[in-house]
């Protein structure tokens, strides 16, 4: 039961965070890792997270075999996906409502380590890597976007196969908020629009 009301209570929060107004995203996003994350740490995560020097290199290599999955991700979804355009151009007009800075901490203080810590440690602990990879796929569903989706069960079936290999938690969280800085921020995989020729 506990489980049960866990991703239910993690399922309404995505909810709220992408369905409230969009100034606010952010707002509520970090709102809704900070709950998750205590939720984990309060089921012993803590000690798993530990970190150790070598979880450094270990975590941005891991990041960087992922920002190569989703280059290769991003060119199917705008070549097969008949809205994958427009939808990419959706996930990223996200950066225009903090500064880039701000979203940065957030990323990498609450959001990134505390989807680690609750899907790929408190809840894969308890329920299995392929289960929890469904539900951090399925929390997305609420935003319509099926390429958010599509990226959010690739990510998760990706640190969720190197979590039940062995990953150590800290790596994870290491690449997670990496990651996301990286992709979102720093380099993103949307196409700049050409200026027009004149």
């Amino acid at each position: 039961m506990r489980v049960v009301a866990a991703v239910a209570l993690a399922f309404a929060l995505f909810g709220r965070t992408f369905r409230g107004p969009r100034p606010e995203f952010w707002d509520r996003m970090t709102e809704t890792g900070a709950v998750l994350g205590a939720l984990a740490l309060a089921g012993g995560e803590a000690k798993r997270a530990k970190p150790r020097l070598r979880d450094i290199p270990y975590g941005i290599a891991i990041a960087a075999g992922l920002f190569a999955i989703f280059q290769v991700g991003d060119r199917a979804a705008r070549a097969v996906m008949p809205r994958g355009e427009e939808q990419i151009k959706e996930i990223y007009a996200l950066r225009e409502i903090k500064p880039k800075e701000e979203i940065a901490a957030r990323l990498a203080t609450v959001i990134g380590p505390a989807e680690e810590l609750f899907w790929r440690g408190w809840l894969q602990r308890r329920v299995g890597f392929l289960p929890a990879a469904a539900a951090y796929a399925g929390v997305h569903l609420v935003t319509g976007n099926a390429t958010l989706i599509g990226a959010a069960a690739t990510a998760g079936l990706y640190w969720g196969a190197l979590s039940a290999l062995g990953a150590p938690m800290a790596a994870l969280i290491v690449s997670h908020s990496l990651w996301d800085i990286w992709i979102f921020l720093v380099q993103p995989t949307e196409r700049e629009s050409k200026a027009p020729e004149g």
